[in-house]
């Protein structure tokens, strides 16, 4: 079966990671501040905070922020359910809006209509690595004076006018778990420009310690340290660290290799009645997954007939208002409804082969009858 996803790793990940076995020290420590260093430098941005994975980082930046009991946060509710998860877990509420059915990004004038004197964050997602129209998003978010904190986990990579996702809002969170654009094996990080709530998420991933255990072991009282606020521990991993070092010097070809695919896609589907493609424009956009929309109540049954063909497929994702634990939060979405009915998301992965791609697109061709 040619899978969806996989990720691309070998023996320099492995030689990265035997060394770090040989130093001893498995937590974070050096590996980790080289891995933020960096990711620093790729974006563009003041601050990085590696931490163990995407959905930590979204959490720990909610709670830098202050997002607390009662307080409401706008995201759409065609996203993974990490974000929503960690809304709840502060008390908040998630108020769910549409997409824009054209590239499954936050539709801004549905968004505005939600926001009330309660909204205290805005939580975007670049769906699949396509960047939000974050001058809109931005100008909207500092009329209203609420907080915009992206949920980047597709987009690592990409780029909004020339400038790179993680270096323009208040804070972005990115998700290295296996199948990212590029993997730590599991891992995540917030990057912000805000030195302030850089450090306030600092001492949170790390239990709220003053001085985590890399820093205490080179001064003296190392076994001295001081709770000062809540924490979690959140905090990366030399182990992960070492494997995304390797992997994001690798990225700018993983990228390259993704994009070719996505146009290979493009140009083969475009022309076949019953598939919809989304409105992306490719140079701008890191591409995470690939997915269409199939028309005419279709959608399960070519997931199916690509299944006999040995082509594995899934669905991005089943909207966070229509799951039981969070019915509480339920609302009329039906642009929402309507879209992911027909989404399918099809392998897209750097260690495809031309003949993967063109088995894809001949099975697809095969069930449309062309």
């Amino acid at each position: 079966m040619l899978q969806a996803h996989r990720p691309s790793i070998g023996n320099e990940e492995l030689e990265e990671v035997r060394k770090v076995f040989e130093t001893g020290w498995l937590g974070m420590g050096s590996q980790v501040i080289e891995f933020e260093n960096m990711v620093k430098e790729y974006l563009g941005v003041r601050n990085v905070v590696a931490v163990n994975t995407g959905s930590t980082a979204l959490h720990i930046t909610l709670d830098a922020y202050g997002i607390g009991p009662g307080d409401e946060v706008i995201t759409p509710s065609l996203t993974f359910c990490a974000g929503i998860q960690g809304i709840i877990s502060l008390g908040a509420i998630p108020v769910f809006c549409e997409v824009d059915p054209d590239t499954l990004n936050i539709d801004l004038d549905d968004m505005t209509g939600r926001i009330t004197s309660k909204t205290k964050a805005i939580m975007p997602v670049h769906y699949c690595g396509y960047p939000c129209d974050m001058d809109r998003l931005l100008g909207i978010a500092g009329e209203k004076k609420v907080v915009v904190i992206e949920d980047a986990a597709h987009a690592f990579g990409s780029t909004y006018k020339g400038r790179k996702i993680g270096s323009i809002g208040d804070a972005a969170c990115f998700s290295f778990d296996p199948i990212k654009n590029f993997t730590c094996g599991e891992g995540g990080a917030v990057t912000l420009n805000d030195d302030k709530f850089a450090e306030a998420i600092r001492r949170k991933r790390s239990l709220g310690i003053t001085r985590d255990s890399w820093q205490r072991q080179k001064k003296a009282q190392s076994w001295y340290y001081e709770v000062v606020t809540q924490g979690y521990r959140y905090h990366m991993s030399n182990i992960n660290a070492a494997i995304g070092i390797v992997q994001l010097k690798k990225l700018g070809r993983f990228i390259e290799r993704r994009r070719w695919i996505v146009e290979e896609y493009n140009k083969a589907f475009k022309r076949i009645e019953g598939i919809n493609i989304f409105k992306w424009e490719i140079r701008e956009m890191a591409p995470f997954m690939y997915i269409l929309r199939v028309d005419g109540d279709r959608r399960d049954e070519m997931m199916d007939f690509l299944a006999s063909k040995g082509v594995a497929s899934g669905v991005h994702y089943i909207p966070n208002h229509l799951q039981p634990f969070f019915s509480k939060y339920a609302t009329e979405l039906p642009a929402t409804e309507k879209v992911w009915k027909e989404i399918v998301t099809l392998p897209l992965f750097y260690d495809m082969t031309d003949n993967d791609v063109e088995l894809v697109i001949s099975s697809v061709r095969e069930f449309f009858g062309c």
